[in-house]
């Protein structure tokens, strides 16, 4: 009997651990479906909720190394009208958590280019920010 207590126990216990490792995930994607959202409907709040305010981003327009601040590129992302959803597909390839840690893959089919971005996330007072994003182009 006592061995039967504790199998329940563990399974109960390991049960407790692989739903809280599926929550961070589900904040992960939230996080970065706010970046998605925000970046096609030109949205700064949705932007913010995804950022950490620190961020940097880095990557290569064409042969130019790129290194901006969060404040910057969300200024140039957030200007114009919303785009239409439709001509735009992002899609998360991998997540991959390590305690307060977490790297994202993600791809985006814009008209006429792809761009692969590699995220890092930190947990802060438990909601997940992007506090690097690297990033490639490549043209159709």
């Amino acid at each position: 009997m006592k061995n039967i207590l504790v199998l329940i126990f563990l399974i109960l216990i390991s049960r407790s651990v692989f739903a809280q490792e599926k929550s961070d995930r589900e904040l992960i994607q939230a996080t970065v479906q706010n970046y998605f959202d925000g970046m096609i409907e030109r949205d700064r709040s949705k932007l913010e909720a995804a950022f950490l305010p620190e961020a940097r981003l880095i990557g290569y327009r064409g042969e130019n190394l790129t290194i901006t601040d969060f404040e910057t590129w969300a200024l140039g992302t957030t200007k114009g009208e919303p785009r239409d959803p439709a001509a735009y597909k992002n899609e998360i390839v991998s997540i991959r958590v390590q305690g307060n840690t977490a790297s994202v893959e993600t791809e985006l089919y814009w008209p006429g280019i792809y761009y692969y971005d590699f995220l890092t996330l930190i947990k802060v007072e438990g909601t997940w920010k992007i506090v690097h994003k690297s990033w490639y182009e490549r043209k159709l």
